[in-house]
């Protein structure tokens, strides 16, 4: 798996040849190699993509994001055969233990409104209401804390009148940048040879990523975090390759320091791993650093 996040943002033609990607602006030809390459960002509807390049991507599982006229993300890829899929392991993807589901659930909402908090505290926000709706979290979140925290939450870090309902540029660059998230979990989800179709918690019939769905929960406050500190008035492409190359931004899970891309990637693991009954502890710990990061641009195109 690569390590690189490249994002084609403007007119261009992407092939494949001798395991390179191709891609053809006005500005010249760039070559990128496939073994170097995480995640691919076509943010425009201006680009044409070779199906033997498309090909060669997903079999390397390299995750591709399309976007639509507005630059908001429509569609991803899904190899359809992992070389680790088997059907023992959907057979007991669809056994996993009840229990063991709700515990998990327990413990990433936890999760979530622990970093929700952190957040706040790190843009000095009070944020001893969340503490108090974090003490009533049941097993299962069962009355639906992960919510309540949620309405509380959003007005605290952006301003008393916002609303997730609202169109708004920062609405645009936190569904972005969900957007990215989520793919990468499906990824993950994916290579280890198990479906997404199958959640914990979100059971859509319109959703083919619940499982996706759930195990990113904890690590949406990443993306607040960063968004907190960016004073923009529309998704400008500085904003989008900020949040991809989020995927670089360095933080502690688990006691350990590790890149935001492979947090994702142990967490996915550790997650089935306890639904499948491998092991019988799961820890969800994530600290961010007290220093908001502007981020670099990583393979812009």
């Amino acid at each position: 798996m690569g390590w690189r996040s490249v994002v084609v943002s403007q007119h261009a033609k992407m092939s494949y040849s001798s395991r390179n990607m191709i891609v053809q602006t006005m500005d010249g030809i760039n070559q990128v190699p496939i073994e170097d390459i995480d995640l691919l960002l076509v943010s425009t509807t201006q680009a044409v993509i070779t199906t033997s390049l498309i090909s060669e991507l997903v079999k390397s599982q390299v995750k591709i994001i399309f976007t639509d006229n507005a630059n908001e993300p429509v569609c991803e890829t899904v190899g359809y055969y992992p070389n680790n899929r088997d059907v023992d392991l959907i057979k007991k993807q669809f056994q996993w233990d009840e229990k063991r589901q709700q515990l998990l659930w327990t413990k990433i909402v936890a999760s979530k409104i622990v970093n929700q908090i952190n957040v706040l505290s790190i843009y000095g926000v009070e944020n001893a209401d969340l503490i108090a709706e974090l003490d009533k979290l049941e097993v299962d979140d069962v009355t639906n804390r992960e919510a309540v925290v949620a309405r509380k939450y959003f007005p605290l870090l952006f301003d008393n009148k916002f609303s997730r309902r609202d169109f708004s540029p920062v609405n645009a660059a936190l569904n972005y940048g969900y957007s990215i998230l989520l793919a990468n979990v499906n990824r993950e989800i994916v290579s280890n040879g198990y479906l997404t179709y199958l959640g914990i918690h979100h059971h859509s019939n319109d959703n083919q990523f619940n499982l996706g769905s759930d195990l990113m929960e904890p690590f949406r406050p990443v993306i607040d975090y960063w968004l907190a500190n960016q004073n923009f008035k529309e998704l400008t492409p500085d904003v989008k390759f900020g949040l991809v190359d989020l995927l670089n931004l360095e933080m502690t899970f688990n006691g350990k320091e590790m890149l935001f891309r492979n947090i994702i990637s142990e967490h996915v693991r550790n997650c089935l791993k306890y639904l499948s009954g491998e092991t019988d502890e799961i820890k969800i710990e994530v600290e961010l650093k007290n220093e908001v990061p502007n981020n670099a641009i990583n393979g812009h195109v």
